[in-house]
């Protein structure tokens, strides 16, 4: 990866989340699918029209975001209208690896007219003591100009005052600790460098995996959102399902290692669920292109065959911008 790249100086990670359980079950789908949605408020700080609300169904209430297709701002090398089914295919994805690894997602009517509806993962913006409000970020332009995108969630502590363990750090050391796997070096303005660093955990792995199938083109630290029990969520998939080679995200530090028999597993299960006729394959049609589908396809068989995390392309910046 080509360094330095410019990111912010200060120490970065995905805010901890507090949620109701399972938000990635398919109860909690079925939940978001069929509840009335009410709009409580808007996400100022997102790119897209990003709102607020809930939805209620048998007299359970559940806080979600909802992103309207009507509010999508174009991009150059996406269709139009397209991020919100995006989104609800990289859920999809998500379920069928087993990793629940992004909340649960559906295309619905609402108030605004068809949109992404997602289970909000976190303190809702409007409960006493979060702050500002904040929620799912808007989808950056694929023109590398900066964005600002929110995040779900808000600090929570896990008893011991630390909340969860930071997942993305800059260290001025050249070397990254244990515990730490190297991204590259970035320029932090006055001349100075510091290594970009994030965790090697498990979940965050997982996450590199499902981002390299998906074709993630904007996996920035905000994304992320770990919760003190050691799950952890992700969110902001409208950028995705390209056809060509968009993977742009902070978690290179696995680039060329050789695949965990885990996801080796998962990546195996996807390819049965993407076969011609396939129940998730099914699915996607509704949802991408035939074109798309089978580059989806493609990811998969790749990464079975060199069994290996994917490297940078070298043509597409490896690194979204911005990074947070």
């Amino acid at each position: 990866m080509s360094a330095p790249e410019r990111i912010p100086p200060e120490r970065m990670s995905g805010t901890a989340s507090r949620s109701a359980a399972q938000p990635a079950a398919e109860t909690t789908r079925r939940l978001i699918a069929q509840g009335t949605l009410t709009v409580r408020g808007q996400i100022t700080e997102a790119s897209n029209a990003v709102l607020f609300g809930t939805v209620e169904h048998e007299g359970i209430v559940l806080p979600c975001v909802y992103k309207p297709v009507a509010g999508e701002r174009p991009l150059w090398d996406f269709p139009d209208g397209s991020l919100a089914q995006r989104e609800v295919a990289a859920y999809e994805v998500s379920r069928a690896t087993g990793w629940d690894l992004i909340p649960a997602t559906v295309l619905r009517d609402g108030p605004y007219g068809t949109g992404m509806c997602q289970a909000w993962v976190g303190e809702p913006p409007d409960a006493p003591e979060t702050g500002s409000a904040e929620g799912a970020g808007g989808d950056d332009s694929e023109d590398g100009t900066p964005q600002d995108g929110g995040q779900q969630g808000g600090a929570e502590e896990d008893g011991s005052g630390t909340g969860p363990a930071p997942l993305l750090a800059l260290v001025g050391e050249q070397e990254p600790g244990e515990g730490w796997k190297a991204v590259g070096f970035a320029d932090v303005g006055g001349g100075r460098t510091a290594l970009l660093v994030h965790a090697d955990d498990p979940a965050l792995r997982r996450l590199a995996v499902l981002d390299a199938v998906i074709n993630n083109g904007d996996r920035k630290g905000g994304h992320l959102l770990p919760r003190p029990d050691g799950t952890l969520y992700a969110i902001d998939h409208g950028v995705t399902f390209h056809v060509d080679d968009k993977l742009r995200t902070l978690l290179w530090g696995w680039a060329g290692e050789e695949l965990t028999g885990e996801a080796v597993e998962a990546l195996r299960t996807l390819s049965g669920e993407l076969a011609v006729g396939a129940e998730l394959a099914a699915r996607l049609a509704e949802l991408l292109t035939d074109a798309e589908v089978e580059a989806v396809r493609g990811r998969v068989e790749a990464l079975l065959s060199s069994g290996a995390h994917p490297l940078p392309s070298g043509d597409w910046p490896a690194i979204p911008w911005p990074p947070v």
